[in-house]
Parts: C-alpha cells; structure tokens; sequence
C-alpha cells in the first residue's frame, strides 16, 4: 500500500475549497494512493484561550505548553478540529476516520530538547508510531485524520507540532509527505519581487533560515520536512491548497509549491 500524509494547517483550514476534500476522496478511491491527513489548529487554539482567559507564548513557532493550555488544545485539536475534518470528508463521500494519537497510543511521545532547555511545558516529539493503528483504519477503507497530541508511558499528554507529528508518521509508513499550506511555498525576494522557490536543498533552507527569510511556524515545516527525507520519505513538498487541484496536480507529479530535498546540487528556481 502506497501512502501519502497530507499534513493540513489549522490557518489555511477555513478557506479550503470543497474541491481539496473532493481531491482526496478521488485520491483515495483510485486505489493507487492511501491519504492520511495530520491536523494542526493554531488559531482554532488560540481563540479558545482567549475565550477561557488562559495565556499562551510561543518561542521559536512552538507554543508553551502547561497542563491548562494542554486540556484547551486537546479540546480544540481531538474535538472540534478532528470532527471538521472527517465532517468534510464525509460531505463529498470522503469516509473520514478520525483520530488522535493519544488513541490506542498511535503516537507514543517524549518532551522535546528544546521544550527541556527553554521550560515549553509539556511540548513533546513522536518517539515510536504505532503503525498498526493506521493501517487498521486504512484496511477498513477509511481515511485517517490524526490530531497531534501524543502521550508516553506514564499517560502524560504532549502537544506535538503537527508539521513534526506528520514528518513523524510519513517515516514510519515511507510514505510521501505534503504539508498544505495558505502560500504557494517558500518565498524569496528577487530585485524587489517575490517569487515561489520550487527547489531548496537542506543547504538553501539552512541559508535562509539563518537570513530570517524562514522564520516563525515555517521553521518546524522545513525542518520536519529535512528530517522525513533523512529517513525513508521519498518526496516531500509545501502546496498552497488553496489552488484548485493543487493536490491532484502534485499527485501527477507537476511543479507546484516547494519541493524540499536533502541534495545540495538540486536547481534553485
């Protein structure tokens, strides 16, 4: 079986056409490819803090994370979010099948070193992916829609960035990896004019992450992204999904979005 995780930004979920969820149901029925779909929910999250008073930081693209931030994100990602999702799937015949990885312990968790070195709370990394829970759910027939929250031996919940927890799942399955963005890719600026980067090797984006032209959420996005393709992912790219077909098109193998590789020697557009 051929997977494909197609990781889904909380900031760009509002505006996704029906045609993206159209797009992986018709993916999903052509028997070729098996979508898995990794949530986040980032404003989703902050709204709901703010409605219950309680404060939230980030630091480095990564929010801290205490145990009452962590009870709101798990009601805002395996509740709310979660449901949305398999909801639209549904609408167009999709058979969506939702998730998080604390069920069955799909996502077995460890604190991250940064949230050790910089106090995030309870913000944590995928140690182990059980497999065995997706593909369960994908022998049935159904499309999994996995929340990143993860948990350790011990019951302890993390909040896991989704672009990592995504990065996490695609290694464990092969899989290829697509992270569904608001933008058609990495940016750059050229004589004033900005343009999408349609190839960065691991040396480009470690250039630009150092000139700030990467900065904020899409730090963990490229970074998740680079630690996929050291580990068994053959493809991974960042798609507007905002454009129609946009998935379909990557599908069939044309240009759009960013294609991240690990080789230095990959042209530069």
């Amino acid at each position: 079986m051929k997977y494909v995780v197609i990781k889904c930004g909380g900031s760009v979920f509002d505006s996704l056409p029906k045609s993206f969820y159209e797009n992986i149901s018709e993916l999903h029925q052509s028997g070729v490819w098996t979508p898995i779909i990794v949530h986040g929910g980032g404003p989703l999250i902050s709204s709901m803090l703010d409605q219950m008073g309680v404060k939230s930081t980030f630091i480095n693209g990564l929010r801290v994370t205490t145990e009452e931030v962590l009870d709101v994100v798990e009601m805002a990602l395996s509740g709310s979010m979660n449901k949305q999702i398999v909801r639209k799937l549904n609408a167009v015949k999709g058979k969506g099948y939702g998730i998080s990885g604390v069920d069955g312990s799909l996502l077995e968790a460890i604190p991250t070193e940064q949230a050790q070195e910089q106090d995030l709370g309870y913000v944590g990394e995928v140690r182990t992916v059980n497999t065995s829970i997706i593909e369960n759910i994908t022998d049935q027939g159904f499309i999994p829609v996995i929340s990143p929250i993860g948990m350790d031996e011990s019951g302890q919940r993390f909040n896991i960035n989704a672009d990592m927890a995504a990065s996490s799942i695609a290694q464990a399955l092969g899989a290829k990896l697509l992270f569904i963005s608001d933008i058609p890719g990495i940016y750059v600026e050229e004589n004033g004019v900005k343009k999408t980067l349609h190839y960065a090797g691991k040396e480009k984006i470690e250039q630009l992450i150092s000139t700030e032209v990467i900065y904020g959420g899409m730090i963990p996005k490229v970074q998740s992204a680079l630690k996929a393709l050291a580990h068994s992912v053959p493809e991974v790219s960042i798609v507007n999904g905002l454009e129609q077909n946009s998935l379909v098109d990557f599908m069939d193998g044309k240009m759009v979005g960013t294609r991240i590789s690990l080789d230095k020697e990959m042209p530069y557009v």
